[in-house]
């Protein structure tokens, strides 16, 4: 993707004028990544944030004892860490690529000095910034309140959009295991339940939903009422 295209399809940047394209465009520097190139780790020094132009790229955490939990999977068009340019100043998590992918590096300072100038870039940072937070209210609620196969269905009506009764897992069913708080041996018992169940059909990335309606159902059940 184009560093134009992929800052006009950024939720971001949503509703700015060709005039801020440009600006932007000269603000930002393109950066190739190989797989496993971690961007930036947990409590450095936040000096930009990204977005992506190609591939994926995974935001994670450690536990003390070295145990992954992935926070977010990140897409061509979506961006990152703008948080952290604010606040304390320091990334909040790890970075890496999930395979070879290209990203846009905003620097700090000469964004912020974009947003002195152009009132819609603040507006639209806000409302991605509420999104984010809704995102990971919902991930709370989830890890609280659902068990494993109420996750994993709610991630998959969610991938699935409104029409898709194919869905492509965009990452690994390791790192699946990751971003729903489980690990790999329950995810398989859950997917194979989900199938004897009806509910899905697994070919290997590749998951048919054949049942929808069941499947929404067991997306909005909690613990005591599955």
């Amino acid at each position: 993707m184009e560093n134009r295209a992929a800052i006009k399809k950024c939720p971001l940047f949503a509703g700015v004028t060709d005039q801020d394209l440009e600006r932007l465009e000269e603000v930002c520097r393109r950066r190739e990544l190989q797989r496993g190139e971690v961007l930036f780790s947990q409590g450095e020094p936040a000096v930009g944030f990204y977005v992506v132009t190609e591939g994926k790229i995974k935001i994670y955490k450690l536990s003390p004892d070295g145990k992954e939990r992935i926070l977010h999977i990140v897409h061509e068009g979506e961006s990152f860490a703008e948080a952290a340019i604010f606040a304390d100043g320091l990334y909040p998590a790890f970075a890496e690529s999930l395979s070879r992918s290209a990203v846009l590096f905003f620097p700090k300072k000469e964004f912020l000095n974009l947003l002195k100038e152009h009132s819609q870039i603040p507006i639209n940072m806000i409302a991605g910034l509420s999104r984010f937070l809704r995102q990971f209210a919902t991930q709370i609620e989830d890890l609280t309140f659902k068990d494993v196969p109420a996750r994993l269905a709610r991630y998959l009506v969610e991938l699935a959009g409104d029409e898709a009764e194919t869905v492509q897992l965009p990452i690994s069913k390791s790192q699946l295991a990751s971003r729903l708080g489980t690990v790999s041996e329950t995810l398989s018992r859950t997917l194979r339940k989900l199938s004897d169940d009806d509910l899905i059909r697994v070919r290997g990335k590749d998951i048919d939903i054949l049942d929808r309606d069941r499947l929404e159902d067991l997306a909005e059940s909690t613990r005591e009422s599955f």
